[in-house]
């Protein structure tokens, strides 16, 4: 279990209320934990398991596999292994950070995130080659979590690696929402946009998704490889309009959208086989976090989960709130901890270090300059914010002050997209650790 620890900084240390709060982001990383999520939706009773009120009798099925994908497929995995126990026949994981779990039937393969690499393509191959061994009278769980599109790249027939890094890099520099990303991925992979159900041989699936994307459309989580796609091709030309991106990249990316076969749609009836679950979201997290909140004494209140869109514009929408409900003590009284849920974007424009939630710190710090009794702090739950080692930041009404006394000019460091450096010289970086889990991000407004 991660500790309140493991989230101190020197702002958090120097706060009275510090333990408080380091206890409050714990408990919104504990309360998804892949396993105790898990087993929320899965129970076993002697050769019948229930999966959220459905019923599958082990005896009908010729073998029972299972498949994880994604940052928390290895907890999640240990999790189903131990309720089915010797039933489970074989496993394959695909996730961030591979590790040998001894006595386990579990193959365990690491892929490249945020942009795939040759080890994706590796898990590809040999996701393929695992789906390739089933058939109609097998059983297979599908254990989906947030990462998984880079982690697994399994291109169709014309396109290289190099295409997909291409892509995704463009994307992401462009500030592309995730949903949007994953709409294009879905059309270029085998496996994703339902792929894997055309792959699976008319096998049982029993998909148990934790949700990293805002209102968890189970098309865009992991690129939906179990879900039916409701986008069309002319969406997926769009964005690449929208993004001005057919001149920057391979023409066969255009080419291929053009010309792949349509994704499985819903209501096909190849998902007449399917059982998707979402076992985990945002929205557990931050309702963890208001209830140990209301224990260590704070009003709770839930902003809202569906925070998107530019870092700096959300960090000023935030730190508008806070300021505000300090001021007037509407809509909750002081002392108070305000949470807010979602995965907002960063489009590039310069070559600092950093991710979306300390870039949304950063921008919040000259709102909040020298305004007394509140804290905004930014919490990737995965526990790394983009290609960085930290998880957000926190932010005072003294961190201005105290960056300027060091010569640190927030504006210039947000110029540079270079959050990351600008709190570590401020020791103000969460660095949690890679936490198993992944469920969007999480922002917490406190007025002391």
């Amino acid at each position: 279990m991660l500790s309140a620890e493991s989230f101190r900084t020197a702002s958090l240390r120097l706060a009275r209320e510090g333990d408080s709060i380091t206890r409050i982001l714990a408990a919104a990383i504990t309360a998804v934990e892949p396993g105790a999520a898990m087993a929320r939706f899965v129970r076993r009773s002697g050769d019948i398991v229930v999966v959220a009120g459905r019923e599958y009798h082990l005896a009908d099925f010729r073998s029972v596999r299972l498949l994880g994908l994604g940052k928390a497929s290895i907890a999640m995995s240990i999790q189903l292994a131990r309720i089915l126990g010797n039933r489970l026949d074989a496993g394959l994981i695909i996730t961030k950070y591979a590790k040998e779990i001894p006595g386990s039937p579990f193959t365990i393969l690491a892929g490249g995130h945020p942009i795939p690499d040759a080890r994706s393509l590796d898990a590809g191959q040999k996701t393929l080659e695992f789906l390739s061994t089933i058939g109609p009278n097998d059983l297979l769980f599908c254990l989906i979590s947030g990462g998984g599109s880079a982690l697994l790249a399994a291109p169709r027939e014309g396109l290289s690696l190099q295409d997909l890094q291409a892509l995704t890099a463009a994307l992401l520099a462009s500030g592309a929402p995730i949903d949007e990303i994953n709409l294009l991925r879905r059309r270029l992979d085998q496996v994703k946009g339902g792929g894997l159900v055309r792959l699976s041989n008319g096998a049982s699936l029993i998909s148990l998704i934790l949700s990293d994307v805002v209102g968890n459309p189970l098309e865009a989580i992991a690129s939906g490889p179990t879900a039916p796609d409701p986008a069309t091709r002319t969406d997926a030309l769009a964005l690449l309009q929208n993004y001005g991106l057919r001149a920057r990249l391979s023409a066969s990316i255009p080419a291929m959208l053009e010309q792949a076969p349509e994704t499985l749609k819903p209501g096909d009836p190849l998902f007449a086989k399917v059982q998707n679950v979402i076992v985990g979201s945002g929205l557990l997290a931050a309702q963890a976090a208001l209830a140990q909140a209301r224990t260590e004494g704070f009003n709770p209140y839930l902003l809202r989960i569906d925070l998107q869109g530019e870092a700096r514009l959300a960090a000023f929408e935030l730190a508008t709130f806070l300021r505000q409900a300090k001021r007037t003590g509407e809509p909750v009284p002081r002392p108070a901890c305000i949470v807010a849920g979602g995965e907002t974007t960063v489009t590039l424009h310069g070559k600092g270090k950093g991710g979306r939630n300390t870039e949304l710190a950063l921008a919040a710090v000259t709102e909040l300059a020298d305004f007394p009794g509140v804290l905004l702090v930014t919490l990737a739950t995965d526990g790394e914010d983009g290609p960085t080692d930290a998880a957000g930041a926190v932010v005072t009404g003294a961190s201005f002050r105290r960056a300027i006394d060091m010569n640190l000019h927030p504006d210039d460091y947000l110029t540079r997209n270079d959050s990351y450096t600008f709190f570590a010289a401020l020791d103000d970086l969460l660095k949690p650790g890679p936490t198993g889990t992944n469920v969007n991000d999480l922002a917490f407004l406190f007025i002391l």
